[in-house]
């Protein structure tokens, strides 16, 4: 009997994580991703700390989609 009703549990967790999950992807199905190519770059600000240290950069991204792709291609193949 307890582990009917542990199963019972298990599955009813189960359910509701997949509706949960299923709505959200809907929802954000219709949200626009990413940004708008242009010229120039992205510049993405990298802060890391690790309690006795950290470091911070910066990482530029090419706003063309072209020149992205370009920065996958190895030096010798160019």
């Amino acid at each position: 009997m307890d582990g009917a009703i542990i199963i019972g549990l298990c599955v009813a967790i189960a359910i509701v994580l997949w509706i949960t999950a299923a709505r959200a992807i809907r929802k954000d199905h219709d949200t626009e991703r990413g940004l708008e190519p242009g010229d120039g770059d992205h510049i993405i600000d990298v802060d890391y700390s690790s309690g006795l240290g950290g470091q911070q950069s910066q990482i530029r991204v090419p706003r063309d989609p072209q020149e992205y792709a370009k920065t996958f291609v190895p030096h010798d193949k160019r």
